[in-house]
């Protein structure tokens, strides 16, 4: 597993990456192909936050733990992903496309420079769009506890899609391909 650590607002010491490193490390078995584990600590009002996310076969895995411990907040965090993991690798496997945790995403596209408009961008990110069901982008969407995902839908021809949260509970889904659903 190859590893990126940050600091935000505090210093971190190798014992400390070291601890992350091992217990992240274990993470490992689950996955076919060599992961990516990017690990931000920080403090929060005197409390420890750790930041995990893991990216594997086109797959994320995010935990957020904030505990009185830095170490305290990785074993969280770790358990937080391998119950992540457990849960949802199960789920893939049964109801999704087979080979959706092997197949490794492509990029679709590279990123262009915009020019400078009057509405003030603070951060940008970039990312390929695989092709996927509206299912296992809703996955996807939980597991990196965002409120919305944008896709290639395959049902739709690979239109991009965005699935989202509904404050009502549900999902929304918006698709280029001339049909409403309600």
């Amino acid at each position: 597993m190859k590893f990126t650590f940050t600091e935000k607002r505090m210093e971190s010491s190798g014992d400390l990456r070291a601890y992350a490193e091992k217990k992240i490390g274990k993470l490992d078995r689950f996955f076919k192909t060599e992961a990516e584990a990017v690990v931000t600590f920080s403090t929060e009002r005197g409390r420890y936050l750790a930041e995990i996310t893991i990216h594997s076969n086109g797959l994320f895995y995010r935990a957020s733990e904030l505990t009185s411990d830095m170490y305290a907040s990785v074993d969280s965090g770790v358990a937080a992903i391998e119950r992540q993991i457990r849960r949802n690798k199960t789920r893939l496997e049964k109801r999704l496309r087979e080979g959706a945790l092997e197949r490794e995403a492509a990029p679709a596209y590279a990123p262009v420079e915009e020019e400078d408009v009057e509405f003030k961008i603070v951060r940008r990110k970039s990312f390929s769009i695989k092709p996927m069901s509206v299912e296992e982008a809703i996955l996807q969407m939980n597991l990196l506890d965002h409120e919305f995902f944008v896709f290639k839908n395959m049902d739709s021809d690979e239109a991009v899609s965005v699935v989202y949260k509904r404050h009502q509970g549900g999902y929304g889904l918006i698709c280029d391909d001339g049909e409403d659903e309600d």
